[in-house]
């Protein structure tokens, strides 16, 4: 699994800093979290092939979240798009996809689905689930939480000791169905390891500390809101973001691994303030650029985190 950064600026983009978008990579699928303009080159120019692209989350509907979305669109369309495309936001963006889909002249060759979040949402996968958050951000925003399912190693030894044969009882203890053999219940219980940790990754949107995502970043890559350094904290509280020392706070409270400070003020040519404050409180913690990568699969070598 692999995190890329795409776009990581605030409201207004720099030479260095896109608009705001995430692109997480699992098992040959994209999905993005949020969708700033020109978020189809940003994808070129990582290398990441916007074809691939499954499901785009919109956290919520202030611009720079979501204006990316159209140019999208129309370039998977003009590209032969044939699969479905799955658009998930806040309430009203299935308005903002109509009117989208009314711009210009272009063919839609490709089935495009929205969903709207709310709270309580959560999508299963097979081998994962990614559910929203509400955040406060003044308008209706939600947080963004990647988990991977991870099952129970089957304890072979354990089932032979108790005389089990290979074969179908094994795929249903496997499963997590209780067996009868020579008039005994045996329990998956009996002959499954601890459950196994899977991969984390917790995105806050746009947002002041907020207790859902403190909450859900235990064990977690976190990527938070840090659009201001510390001394500007009365701005952050006015514009409902976060500084980069309240992200790392809310990082330390709540377990993540990790923190990524992303949405970065354009006034910020040099961010090494953001790092260093940031640092001082969860020494985890990094600030993130465009085409930054960050994959988990060698974290979880490197650091044993998710095992």
């Amino acid at each position: 699994m692999e995190v890329v950064f795409l776009g990581t600026t605030a409201a207004i983009p720099t030479k260095k800093r896109a608009h705001t978008a995430i692109a997480l990579r699992y098992e040959g699928e994209v999905i993005l979290w949020d969708c700033g303009e020109g978020v189809q080159r940003q994808l070129i120019k990582s290398g990441i092939s916007y074809m691939k692209v499954r499901r785009v989350f919109i956290t919520h509907l202030h611009g720079d979240h979501f204006l990316g979305l159209a140019g999208l669109i129309q370039t998977l369309g003009f590209a032969g798009r044939s699969e479905v495309l799955e658009v998930y936001g806040p309430p009203g963006v299935e308005g903002v996809v109509r009117r989208m889909l009314e711009l210009g002249y272009f063919e839609l060759g490709y089935e495009l689905r929205v969903v709207e979040l709310h709270r309580g949402f959560v999508l299963e996968e097979e081998n994962y689930r990614i559910s929203a958050l509400e955040v406060e951000h003044g308008l209706p925003a939600f947080g963004l939480v990647f988990e991977e399912k991870k099952g129970r190693r089957f304890l072979r030894e354990k089932a032979e000791a108790l005389g089990i044969p290979p074969g179908p009882l094994y795929k249903k203890l496997q499963r997590g169905e209780s067996i009868v053999f020579e008039g005994r219940v045996i329990s998956p219980e009996d002959v499954l390891g601890e459950p196994k940790e899977g991969f984390k990754v917790v995105y806050s949107g746009d947002t002041r500390p907020v207790k859902s995502v403190e909450r859900a970043c235990s064990g977690a890559l976190l990527i938070h809101d840090s659009t201001f350094d510390h001394s500007l904290l009365e701005e952050a509280e006015e514009r409902l973001h976060s500084t980069c020392v309240e992200a790392a706070e809310l990082a330390g409270r709540g377990g993540a691994r990790i923190l990524y400070l992303t949405h970065i003020s354009p006034r910020y040519s040099d961010t090494r303030i953001l790092e260093t404050q940031a640092r001082k409180v969860f020494p985890e913690s990094h600030v993130a650029e465009d085409f930054m990568r960050v994959d988990l699969q060698r974290l979880k070598k490197e650091r044993g985190w998710w095992s």
